[in-house]
């Protein structure tokens, strides 16, 4: 085990010069928790050295060290495949049940059979997913195209599972287990990178494995799990590029006498960091989010200026005396072009499908309602987008009908009120005090973790705040991106399982919070974060204990995701059991 806040990174953007005395704010503050920076190095403080277990699990277990050194470098891949392993077996365990269109697939999984099929989406006539669960080869594709409110990604992914297997409930929710049980492998080794620890990203991508909440989305045909996955990606994409342009600015800065390497003004404020093929890859992800659904547009903003202070912090650490204005001349337009327009780029694409037919819904208002407009020297097809996309956007802002299900996004991080995707009563159940049985798919995170998750969060922004933790902020703006834009939106309609998009980022930061109870090993930094040094006899006792307590938080996590998994999969069970689940009233 290690710590989250090994001592080579702990406050590592601050940008205080080596052996600066601490300001009069920075001395007030300590009383909050403020830690000025560590004397590290300039190279590890740019680019942070990996850490390493300890020998002594391998000594109890008599392994030779350069066999445990082989497992350590297997470890990095062999530990996250493992644990999307286990992911991916209980995503797919009888991924066909419940044998039913269950909550909004009756939208989603029609549209993207059409789409996949002839280019667009049709307006299927009502109470036709009976006839699709007996015999789908029945059902015509209706021609007549359908007014639908989400751009075409997040349906061209379900139609590719349902073109591999059938219009069927297994089929139409193929490709989303598929990118389910991939995230948590991107959730490993983000946090893997993230922490410099193999086992804490392992523990990450764990806990992401049994969140109720995520499970359920992977096993059902909606956009939701689908734009958190692009949303992930993006992040993982970032966080790569921000460790190889760090690395490349230490390999530019130069050297004493002594080989150490020194900042340089000169160098921190005029060296281009050339090509970014990382940062690229990330604006692919975010307009493949983008044209999931709308709301990928918040996390493009927010990932974005999130990219631009890390390139702030990276030129302050070099040496750069005015870092903002460095960034400003050398890194903004590339960061800005790398993200925003190719952003843009992958969403026109996305709508390729409409735009070469001409039954699309809106595809004809150009040349109809829209002629004579000002705008007429632009093609045909983006002016009908457009108008496609600004009554799109009416629809969603004036969404304000009531639903049994809906709920305010300041409920959501304690579960207020989950969603009810599936409900059946069977009668005649034996086991049963009432005579019934119950099964229901329950839209709901693993409680207990997403209730250390309010604790974690505090702990992230703390940490952030008066420890200077890049990680920390990082993993609070993956949280905000993804729910404080809804806070905009609370007179519509809105629901728990939109908090999909950010149910990683809560992984990271529980995983943030329990790598601190466990507290770093020997000579790791204990110094800073707890007031131990490497001699203290007590330091082991105070880890042991630590990793007990952590130990038992994430195996309490576990049994609340098997206690829980008949409401995530809609096993029947008697009616008693059901109601021992409801913990809370709104959750029925």
């Amino acid at each position: 085990m290690t710590s989250t806040a090994p001592e080579t990174q702990r406050g590592q953007d601050a940008g205080d010069p080596l052996g600066e005395q601490p300001t009069s704010w920075q001395r007030r503050l300590r009383r909050f928790g403020h830690v000025p920076r560590p004397e590290t190095s300039l190279r590890d403080r740019l680019d942070p050295p990996w850490t390493r277990p300890g020998r002594q699990v391998w000594s109890v277990l008599a392994i030779p060290p350069h066999v445990a050194d082989r497992l350590v470098r297997w470890s990095a891949w062999g530990g996250p495949l493992l644990v999307t392993l286990v992911a991916g077996l209980l995503r797919f365990w009888r991924l066909d049940q419940p044998n039913a269109v269950i909550f909004d697939e009756t939208y989603y999984a029609k549209d993207a059979w059409a789409l996949v099929n002839q280019g667009y989406e049709g307006s299927w006539p009502k109470d036709v997913d009976k006839l699709i669960l007996k015999d789908p080869s029945s059902v015509p594709i209706p021609t007549d195209p359908g007014y639908v409110v989400h751009p075409p990604v997040g349906k061209w992914i379900i139609g590719f599972g349902e073109q591999l297997f059938g219009f069927t409930p297994f089929g139409w929710r193929f490709m989303v287990a598929v990118l389910g049980t991939i995230s948590v492998l991107l959730l490993c080794r983000i946090g893997r990178r993230l922490f410099r620890s193999t086992f804490l990203g392992c523990l990450a991508g764990l806990l992401l494995a049994v969140d109720g909440l995520h499970f359920v989305m992977s096993r059902t045909a909606l956009l939701d799990l689908i734009v958190m996955f692009f949303v992930l990606a993006a992040f993982g994409c970032l966080v790569v590029d921000r460790d190889r342009s760090r690395r490349r600015l230490a390999d530019a800065l130069p050297v004493d006498e002594e080989e150490v390497l020194r900042p340089d003004a000169r160098v921190a404020e005029t060296l281009r960091l050339g090509w970014r093929p990382w940062r690229l890859a990330a604006g692919v992800m975010l307009g493949l989010a983008c044209a999931t659904k709308w709301n990928g547009l918040y996390v493009l903003a927010a990932f974005g200026l999130m990219t631009v202070l890390w390139d702030v912090g990276a030129r302050r650490t070099a040496g750069a005396a005015r870092p903002y204005m460095a960034v400003l001349r050398r890194d903004l337009t590339p960061a800005f072009l790398s993200t925003v327009p190719v952003a843009i780029v992958t969403y026109i694409v996305s709508w390729t499908g409409w735009i070469v037919t001409d039954k699309g819904y809106y595809r004809n208002w150009a040349a109809t309602e829209g002629k004579g407009s000002s705008w007429s020297w632009l093609p045909d097809w983006l002016r009908s987008l457009w108008h496609y996309e600004t009554q799109v956007y009416d629809f969603h802002v004036g969404l304000t009908s009531g639903h049994t299900y809906e709920s305010n996004p300041w409920s959501w991080l304690v579960l207020g009120r989950p969603v009810s995707y599936f409900y059946e009563e069977q009668a005649g159940c034996k086991e049963s005090s009432t005579g019934k049985c119950a099964a229901e798919v329950l839209a709901i995170g693993t409680p207990l973790l997403w209730w250390l998750a309010c604790f974690a969060l505090a702990y992230v922004v703390w940490r952030w705040l008066f420890r200077r933790d890049w990680r920390a902020g990082a993993i609070a703006c993956g949280v905000a991106a993804g729910w404080v834009p809804w806070f905009f939106y609370q007179e519509r309609t809105i629901f728990l399982f939109y908090a999909v998009v950010f149910v990683p980022f809560l992984c990271l930061a529980v995983t943030m919070l329990l790598g601190a109870i466990v507290g770093p090993a020997a000579g790791t930094g204990a110094r800073a974060d707890l007031g131990l040094t490497s001699k203290d006899p007590t330091g082991e006792r105070r880890r042991t204990l630590g990793a007990i307590a952590a130990g038992v938080l994430v195996l309490l996590i576990i049994w609340n995701f098997i206690y829980f998994w008949p409401l995530y999969t809609g096993t029947s069970i008697p009616e008693d059991l059901w109601r021992d689940r409801m913990w809370l009233d709104t959750w029925v």
